[in-house]
């Protein structure tokens, strides 16, 4: 697998961090755990519970050593949300994404988590209409 980065990019791989002072290209010969930087969400970005999901599995792949803790987290966070969801597709993607994360396939449990974020931030729109502060 080749992987191009532009200047000043970050890869997360095996849980280093990497960035290239100059347009690269990485080619990997095996099996490797990686994470482009536009791929990695900030804590604070977390702020739905498929995103809290999120950033529990892209920490998972960033500090592998930590992986253990984290994925009880991940199981733990998991357990709680598929007992509060009642969206059809919501209880999809996270079944598919548990199941994916439990086969150690943790870049496709992203991308999973990833494909609903539109769709979940758009039911808790719906749920609270008085999110945001209007000006009088």
């Amino acid at each position: 697998m080749q992987i191009h980065l532009k200047r000043g990019e970050k890869i997360y791989v095996n849980g280093a961090v990497v960035r290239v002072d100059r347009r690269a290209s990485l080619e990997f010969l095996n099996d490797v755990n990686f994470l482009l930087e536009n791929h990695v969400i900030q804590a604070e970005e977390a702020r739905t519970p498929f995103k809290q999901l999120y950033f529990v599995v892209q920490t998972m792949m960033i500090d592998p050593e930590n992986a253990g803790v984290t994925h009880e987290l991940y199981k733990h966070l998991s357990h709680r949300l598929g007992a509060a969801i009642d969206t059809a597709e919501l209880k999809e993607a996270l079944v598919a994404a548990d199941e994916k994360v439990k086969a150690g396939r943790l870049f496709e449990a992203l991308k999973q988590l990833r494909a609903v974020f539109t769709l979940e931030e758009s039911l808790l729109d719906t749920a609270n209409p008085h999110s945001t502060v209007e000006a009088a």
